[in-house]
């Protein structure tokens, strides 16, 4: 197999990358048919204008000079609108690239179970189905998507993810699913097959750069509605001109009312508006988010909810043993043996640590010959062994409480002291049994990471709610909530409760966001509006979420909702701008039509141009170059920064509005400086 280092998609052209500006250029060029054209239908408008112009011009019926002028300003206007859709999708095509770059030939070793001694035959990785099992050893490729059965290795998966670093992968944990195209470094695995040829995680990923599958947002449908109403309201008043001429007995050029019209209708917004949707999924993809809609990029500015575990998003997650609190009347060895005893079959890093804190502080205990071990779940939430006679269990305060009641016991009032003494500090209390009777507490402590803070306070800022989800008890729950600034918390939470607060949300009238990445988290990633799933996490989790990060960052979720917002923005400011920049054109273009026969329209000529026809050619000029010239706007995005809705409104309306109100005067009137000076008044 061939073990050379595979490209990472992180490796991205800029925007004006000559062999990204060819193919798009090409793009602008093939999209003039009228099966592309007709998806928008603003640029439809202009082409059909277009040709209306040439047929007459080439008739007679117009001066040929002028005629062509205002063809070819009219043809181009199309294809900048072509050309900043095309630019986007050639961005994208070269993302897909590096992608495709990762799938190779590859020979499967197919097994026909997960036992070890299972029969091995070679086989084409496109030959493999869902269900079929594969091996695969240090210094081979994984052939397909799959979830691990048998082993653990380290993956290095830059191929999808762009990071060099290897991560590990495991049966039996919420990081078991491996992707085809990545490579195994150490050890070996066997993994069951979860998606046919063709279907594959990187399938899917490449399809959707590339804007195969692309479907419009919910918004920008409205969007467009709304430009195809205003479009058609200018074609009816354009339409009704050369009767209200004859009757004030102007005879109207119409060459001068399809510049009136294409002025008049939002041209900038209607060919910017394909090529702010896809940027939105390709800022997606640049933070190393895959989101399987425009829809879900979208949906993301619109959260009103967020969901975050707190292990791992808002803390380190690798909590540690600190302390052992023991209870009145017990000795302190018998809870560091008791508490050792109960982790030696946990792998957890709590349960590592216990164990390790124990031998620290003198407990020689070795592990027992006949034990029968109990794990964690998240029923019974504690977990421990059965050895020499003696029960021992550690887990939640409410869990050991119970289980020692049903054995007859009695737990004394101390423990809800040392339990509210460990949780007011923000550690995690674990309660250790024997038998009837209840040892003490065991201090694990977690850190909140650096920076969250500050993070929940700019989603504050937009008027986003964080909620945090956490096993832990109350109190502690509650210490760690104040200490990293989160609106409100859930304690000793189950699956099923974060399914409950979802829906609960969205009765409200709420969008809800939330992470995940295991199997268990699978239906509330289904039910939120937004499911962001781990690419280290379990293939259910990924096939319920509409966005999977790539780098398996829990707080990415924060930067998914910026770059939501940042869409959303872009597309109000733009439209904004292209509906104010149209006042001025009419200015320009009105007095071209009327002035002449209607000396009162002479009022409307604020910028004193040159002559009628040099009037038309700057607005029709301008309107056709202020397209390219707002593509870089439309693909980076307009600079975000966390506000309220009517800060922002606020502040798009000054800069947009005003801005494009006032910007077209000035450079319509230089373009008819130039113009007279060129070819004279």
């Amino acid at each position: 197999m061939n073990s050379t280092t595979q490209p990472s998609h992180r490796t991205r052209s800029s925007l004006f990358d000559a062999q990204v500006v060819r193919a798009a250029l090409r793009d602008a060029v093939l999209k003039l048919t009228p099966r592309h054209l007709v998806r928008s239908p603003v640029m439809a408008i202009v082409m059909a204008g277009t040709l209306v112009s040439a047929a007459v011009t080439l008739t007679g019926n117009a001066p040929l000079g002028f005629g062509l002028a205002v063809t070819a300003i009219l043809l181009v206007t199309v294809l900048f609108g072509n050309f900043a859709e095309a630019i986007a999708e050639a961005r994208g095509r070269g993302q897909a690239a590096s992608l495709r770059s990762a799938r190779q030939d590859l020979v499967a070793r197919k097994v026909d179970t997960a036992l070890a001694d299972a029969t091995e035959a070679r086989v084409p990785a496109t030959a493999l189905r869902a269900g079929d099992y594969v091996i695969v050893s240090a210094g081979e490729f994984i052939p397909a998507d799959g979830e691990i059965v048998r082993g653990l290795a380290t993956i290095n998966e830059a191929a999808v993810t762009g990071e060099s670093a290897p991560v590990l992968r495991e049966a039996g944990t919420d990081r078991s699913g491996v992707i085809g195209g990545t490579k195994v470094l150490t050890d070996e695995i066997v993994f069951k097959v979860t998606a046919e040829p063709g279907h594959s995680f990187l399938d899917r990923m490449i399809a959707l750069v590339e804007g195969a599958n692309r479907q419009k947002t919910p918004n920008e449908i409205a969007l467009t509605l709304l430009l195809v109403a205003m479009t058609l309201t200018f074609v009816i008043v354009v339409a009704t001109l050369p009767a209200i001429g004859a009757f004030v007995g102007v005879a109207v050029d119409p060459l001068l009312l399809i510049a009136l019209l294409v002025c008049l209708i939002p041209t900038t917004i209607g060919g910017l508006l394909p090529a702010i949707g896809i940027a939105g999924m390709n800022r997606a993809l640049s933070a190393n988010v895959l989101a399987k809609s425009g829809k879900a990029v979208e949906v993301a500015g619109d959260v009103d909810v967020l969901l975050l575990d707190k292990t791992g998003t808002i803390t380190y997650g690798d909590r540690q043993a600190t302390a052992f609190h023991v209870l009145a009347g017990v000795d302190a060895g018998m809870l560091r043996e008791a508490a050792l005893l109960s982790s030696l079959a946990d792998p957890t890093p709590e349960g590592k640590s216990i164990v390790k804190l124990a031998r620290e502080q003198g407990c020689t205990t070795a592990e027992p010959e006949r034990a029968e071990y109990m794990a964690f779940t998240a029923q019974t939430r504690m977990s421990g062994v059965d050895t020499g006679g003696r029960s021992i269990r550690k887990g939640a305060v409410d869990a050991i409480t119970r289980h020692v009641t049903e054995q007859g016991g009695h737990v004394p009032p101390e423990l809800n002291g040392r339990v509210e003494q460990v949780a007011r500090g923000g550690a995690t209390p674990l309660v250790v049994s024997q038998g009837r009777y209840v040892l003490g507490v065991i201090e694990l402590s977690d850190v909140v990471k650096a920076g969250v803070k500050e993070k929940f306070a700019r989603l504050r800022a937009m008027g986003i709610k964080t909620v945090m989800i956490t096993g832990d008890n109350p109190l502690t729950a509650a210490a760690i909530a104040a200490e990293a600034g989160v609106d409100d918390y859930i304690a000793e939470a189950r699956p099923e409760d974060k399914l409950a607060r979802i829906r609960s949300e969205q009765a409200a009238g709420r969008l809800v966001a939330m992470v995940g990445d295991g199997t268990n988290d699978a239906p509330a990633l289904a039910q939120a509006d937004v499911g962001l799933a781990m690419n280290s996490g379990t293939q259910a989790a990924k096939e319920a979420g509409n966005m999977v990060d790539l780098d398996s960052d829990p707080a990415k979720l924060l930067a998914v909702v910026e770059v939501g917002k940042q869409q959303l923005i872009t597309r109000g400011a733009l439209t904004t701008f292209s509906l104010a920049n149209d006042v001025s054109k009419y200015f320009a273009i009105l007095p071209a039509l009327f002035a002449a026969a209607v000396p009162q329209m002479a009022v409307l000529d604020v910028m004193q141009l040159s002559s009628p026809r040099n009037a038309v050619l700057a607005a029709l000029i301008f309107n056709a170059l202020i397209i390219p010239a707002l593509i870089p706007l439309a693909l980076r995005g307009v600079r975000f920064s966390p506000s309220s809705a009517a800060a922002l409104l606020r502040r798009n309306l000054l800069v947009y509005g005003v801005g494009g109100l006032l910007l077209p005067f000035v450079a319509i009137k230089l373009i008819d400086l130039l113009l007279a000076a060129v070819v004279g008044a």
